[in-house]
């Protein structure tokens, strides 16, 4: 094994940081424009990910990139730039937003550690990131997924990306890991608060839908507990608006392939609600902590024209959590406790660090 790209370390030299203790914010990735051949990198790294796609290498190679990658790529282009801010994707505007909030309310709480932001797939990568936190100084990494329900193909993937990156250095940081928050009570508060403000706004319609994405049904025989969790988050989340079982529906979206996924599916549920005589709904994405394409096309551009086409009257999409500052709060309280008997002081000051490089040297130090 080589460690040739191990960042260059200089003994005594003083962290770059504002503190030796941080907080990566990993969410799932955005290509870096609304282009074909930037969907096509995007995607050949998304789709290449075995915990994304459960498919013998071989043939999934072969369908890959002899299908997919030849005709996805523009189709998923023309949908990103229907949604593309002036400052970039949205997912990655909106996590660089939450990562800069949640440093800032650590700090309102006397917590002095280094937030930075990371994608799976494309950039900033994790491994970037992690090479520059490694950099700056900082010795101790809690690594924060934006994904409340813990799935193998989300969560896991970004604890893989984590393992690669230190199987190629040295000195390795300490890590812990968050693995789900989809019970948490900040979490959930903060849901039911953006809930009840747009239904101050607009009213409240008929019924509510939880739209959460979807993962094949097969996972969840093998394990994954995604599904049940979804499901918790649903359940306290309607306890905490007062709603009644026949008040709200779960489903499913952004089905890929021809394999069966967990259901009922978002859009065919939407379809068959405005068939049956539901004239209003309210479609909210508590998986999802920030908007993005799933969320802003895929619900509520596509879902809500084929709710509206089969009859429905009034389609309400309630945006992600987003900068919510009920959520960022309840963020930093999870970040918290996760970081539990770390130092999230400031780093030592000058004097005391040349103190501990002049007992280093005469040890032995060489640099």
């Amino acid at each position: 094994m080589s460690f040739e790209t191990e960042p260059s370390f200089t003994h005594g030299a003083p962290p770059k940081a504002a503190s030796t203790t941080a907080i990566l914010l990993c969410n799932l990735g955005t290509p870096d424009a609304p282009t074909a051949p930037a969907l096509r990198r995007y995607l050949g790294e998304f789709l290449s990910d075995a915990r994304v796609v459960e498919i013998p290498k071989a043939i999934w190679w072969l369908i890959l990139h002899g299908v997919i990658l030849r005709v996805r790529p523009k189709k998923s282009a023309a949908k990103y730039a229907s949604v593309w801010l002036p400052e970039g994707s949205p997912l990655k505007v909106w996590t660089q937003k939450q990562a800069l909030m949640l440093r800032g309310y650590l700090g309102q709480r006397g917590h002095a550690v280094e937030v930075r932001y990371a994608m799976r797939y494309g950039n900033p990568s994790i491994a970037s990131q992690l090479d520059q936190l490694k950099a700056d100084g900082v010795n101790r990494v809690l690594i924060l997924p934006a994904y409340p329900q813990y799935s193998a193909t989300t969560t896991a993937s970004v604890f893989d990306a984590v393992y690669g990156w230190a199987a190629k250095v040295r000195r390795i940081p300490e890590f812990r890991f968050v693995n789900h928050y989809h019970d948490d009570a900040g979490y959930i508060a903060a849901l039911a608060d953006k809930i009840r403000k747009h239904w101050q706004l607009s009213g409240q319609s008929e019924q509510l839908v939880m739209s959460f994405h979807g993962v094949p049904e097969r996972t969840l025989t093998l394990g994954d507990p995604y599904h049940c969790e979804c499901q918790k988050t649903a359940r306290l989340l309607a306890e905490k608006l007062g709603l009644a079982k026949d008040r709200y529906k779960v489903t499913f979206q952004s089905r890929f392939g021809k394999a069966k996924w967990l259901e009922p599916y978002t859009e065919p549920t939407l379809v068959q609600m405005a068939r049956s005589g539901v004239k209003s709904v309210d479609v909210v994405c508590p998986g999802f902590t920030g908007d993005c394409l799933e969320t802003l096309e895929e619900i509520n551009m596509e879902a809500r024209h084929a709710f509206l086409e089969a009859g429905g009257k009034a389609f309400s999409y309630i945006d992600c959590l987003n900068d919510s500052p009920q959520w960022l709060a309840a963020l930093a309280e999870l970040g918290i406790r996760h970081l539990g008997g770390w130092d999230t002081g400031a780093p030592a000051d000058p004097e005391a660090l040349a103190q501990t490089c002049a007992r280093a040297r005469a040890l032995g130090a060489v640099k």
